[in-house]
């Protein structure tokens, strides 16, 4: 196909098909397009006469990709992504006026602990942009950057998309949570015997915190694993039990006073919280202006 041909290529072809790759799946692919499962069955017959090849084809319930397919999918990602910050280069940002829709991707600390101050700022300086939040971490990040389910996240991080971009924003400090009125810290042997409340996403016993216990030949007793950081102040309150937790997580649990938070009695390691993002948008105004006020109001204080 030469240049003068591109002229009969239809460019939301090319996005259905980076879809479909992705999803594999018709109704899903409709679903994030906010399209029909009928038209983007039509758009999989036009790509399949378009490049003289059945692309995806029926595998039990869901559906594969040719080997042919997978080279033009490889070849289509980078010039997708030159493309879309080409286009996005050319448009200027107006937040006062701007009504985009930005789609972020969370850890739940951050949500809890950083995402309110953002949020305000970013309703000051754009009131009527939307915000949608999807629960992301470090399994669910490479994921949703990829498929485009968001732009951004926040979380910790590991691995990540070949075409995303991360920016450390804090070591993530940690502080333990107490709802007893009893005067001084813990020791270590009182956090060791203490029951202890977990924040865990997948339902998982054993954290970080339990790899700095068990290099010093200590272990703790978690009675009780909860999904979200909001539930942590009515279910320590009264009770022995306490929870160890991200210091900016912290903050805000204890603002009502029925908790109070202090340093752990033992040596931890920190994790890093990072901002990543696909590099598709790394030139878009609306996304470096969105990043901008993520570094701002979610980063380590000077």
């Amino acid at each position: 196909m030469n240049r003068n041909d591109l002229r009969r290529l239809d460019m939301n072809l090319l996005v259905i098909f980076e879809s479909l790759m992705i999803e594999r799946n018709l109704t899903r692919v409709g679903e994030k397009l906010f399209i029909t499962q009928s038209t983007v069955s039509a758009a999989l017959g036009r790509l399949r006469d378009l490049f003289d090849d059945p692309l995806l084809v029926r595998s039990g319930r869901g559906m594969e990709p040719t080997s042919r397919a997978l080279h033009i999918f490889e070849e289509l990602c980078p010039a997708m992504d030159v493309i879309s910050a080409a286009v996005s280069r050319a448009r200027t940002f107006d937040p006062a006026n701007s009504s985009n829709t930005f789609r972020l991707g969370l850890s739940d600390d951050a949500e809890f602990g950083l995402f309110p101050a953002l949020l305000a700022r970013l309703q000051e300086e754009a009131p009527n942009i939307v915000v949608v939040v999807r629960r992301a971490n470090y399994l669910l990040m490479p994921s949703l950057l990829s498929s485009g389910e968001i732009t951004v996240g926040v979380s910790y991080t590991t691995d990540l998309p070949a075409n995303a971009k991360r920016r450390k924003l804090r070591d993530i400090g940690v502080k333990v949570l107490r709802a007893d009125s009893r005067p001084g810290p813990l020791t270590l042997e009182e956090y060791c015997a203490r029951p202890h409340v977990m924040v865990s996403f997948s339902g998982d016993l054993n954290g970080a915190i339990d790899l700095d216990l068990e290099r010093i030949g200590r272990s703790r007793r978690v009675v009780l694993a909860v999904p979200q950081f909001g539930s942590l102040r009515a279910l320590l309150r009264n009770t022995e039990m306490i929870a160890t937790v991200p210091d900016y997580a912290a903050c805000t649990l204890v603002e009502d006073s029925c908790l109070r938070a202090e340093d752990a009695p033992l040596e931890i390691r920190p994790a890093e919280l990072s901002m990543a993002w696909s590099s598709a948008h790394d030139n878009d105004p609306a996304e470096r202006w969105l990043r901008e006020r993520m570094i701002q109001f979610m980063q380590v204080p000077a």
